[in-house]
């Protein structure tokens, strides 16, 4: 399967693991790369040297291209940046920022950069900052989303209309069905996190992956848009967001409700009542846990065969 973004990152297909926080350490990154998609190391959960360590084991366990998402939001990000170019990374996924503060500086090390946006505005703005490619994430995704709510069948096309460079569709995408249908919308590639998130070598702790089968339909909502938008399983923690709305909270009275590594205590340590569980919609069609390599494949698999039930049409 080679395309733009196959050519790009040097991978066998299109799919590229979402560098998720608290779920995307070397060993999911290393499965991923190793059954010929993009695995992504999530920085934004990790402390400059625990970084380093995991980079560094996932280069013994892989001998494939890999990423490391870097969150601009995070503090430490400019150890983050020099850790990345001292080990030798080649590809770079940026978000929650300006894509302009990194870009520059990561193109002169010879390094790929993607920026993560939400709207068309934010794709021209990585455009012509100078990206080699943009992912276009739908309202649909888990964790930190746009506030606009726009759903990835409709941000797709929009953004596919504007930018020239290669488009990685993100957002409800866990099956190689929806992956056709991205790239018939305009995707050369596209990322999976919520899918990823409920596989073997997924670093979050094994209640919240059981808690993402067993999740249904409506089991998800995008809330703390005054902060920072996030999507999350309705727990306990989620309730009580929803009660300090009712009652007229504040942005400070969120904040306070909020606390500190409300994330880790969660997805990491699995507490299911007190944590925040980032999971995308697409949680409601994933029944089971399963190795990486295996995800990868079957949607490879689905993909073909979508291909082949469509050309009915």
């Amino acid at each position: 399967m080679q395309n733009r973004i196959t050519t790009l990152f040097n991978i066998s297909y299109p799919i590229i693991q979402a560098g998720m926080v608290w779920a995307s350490g070397w060993r999911l990154a290393s499965a991923v790369s190793n059954a010929g998609g993009l695995g992504v190391i999530g920085a934004g959960s990790m402390y400059p040297e625990v970084l380093r360590e995991h980079i560094l084991k996932c280069k013994q366990a892989t001998d494939r291209p890999f990423a490391v998402n870097v969150p601009m939001l995070y503090p430490d990000i400019d150890k983050h940046m020099d850790i990345i170019v001292e080990l030798g990374v080649k590809i770079v996924f940026t978000s929650a920022g300006n894509p302009k503060t990194w870009t520059g500086f990561l193109k002169e090390k010879g390094i790929t950069v993607v920026h993560v946006v939400s709207s068309v505005k934010f794709a021209l703005k990585a455009e012509e900052a100078g990206v080699d490619a943009i992912v276009a994430e739908g309202f649909e995704a888990g964790g930190h989303n746009g506030r606009d709510e726009t759903t990835t069948l409709t941000l797709l096309p929009a953004v596919k209309e504007k930018i020239n460079i290669p488009i990685i569709a993100a957002g409800g995408i866990a099956t190689g069905k929806s992956m056709l249908a991205a790239m018939v919308l305009g995707a050369d590639g596209v990322q999976v996190g919520s899918r990823f998130v409920a596989s073997d070598e997924a670093s979050s702790h094994p209640d919240f992956k059981q808690k993402v089968v067993e999740a249904g339909e409506g089991a998800t909502k995008l809330t703390l848009k005054e902060l920072a938008p996030v999507r999350m399983l309705k727990n306990k923690f989620f309730h009580d967001i929803q009660d300090a709305y009712a009652k007229g909270a504040t942005v400070e009275d969120l904040k306070t409700l909020l606390g500190r590594a409300r994330a880790k205590r969660g997805m990491f340590e699995g507490d299911m009542e007190e944590g925040e569980l980032e999971i995308g919609q697409v949680a409601a069609i994933i029944h089971d846990i399963r190795p990486a390599a295996t995800i990868v494949q079957d949607m490879i698999t689905e993909f073909k065969e979508a291909q082949k039930e469509a050309a009915r049409f």
